[in-house]
């Protein structure tokens, strides 16, 4: 079973900061790639980053790299999410994933079981 609790956001204007974090209850925590996904009003969700276990490699999509950047805590079932110059374009609801695979097309969750996620609202 797996539940996940995120919190950290909240209102900022555009080129402020926000760190994300996200309670992981999972087993072998430290043995799962973990990750980042948000999704915006009326849009789907989508893939913002992802980290493999041992914090060996990360992964941002595009729109994100230089500004955002992914950590974990092992030893605390944890995983950052550190966002820097906020744009009004990432304001979403931010949802933390679990048990990622990397596919050709992208990172997926096979068995999805999204927490109740942590709204980002960054103000122009």
């Amino acid at each position: 079973q797996v539940q996940l609790v995120e919190s950290g956001g909240g209102l900022v204007p555009a080129g402020g900061s926000l760190t994300l974090s996200c309670v992981a209850s999972i087993r072998a925590f430290y043995n799962s790639a973990m990750g980042w996904f948000r999704q915006a009003p009326g849009k789907e969700r989508e893939f913002v980053s992802a980290i493999s276990w041992g914090s060996i490699n990360t992964y941002y999509t595009d729109s994100v790299k230089g500004r955002f950047t992914i950590s974990r805590d092992d030893a605390k079932n944890t995983v950052y999410l550190q966002m820097n110059s906020l744009k009004p374009e990432d304001t979403a609801v931010y949802y933390c994933a679990a048990h990622l695979v990397r596919t050709p097309t992208g990172w997926t969750w096979p068995s999805p079981n999204w927490g109740q996620g942590t709204q980002v609202t960054v103000s122009s």
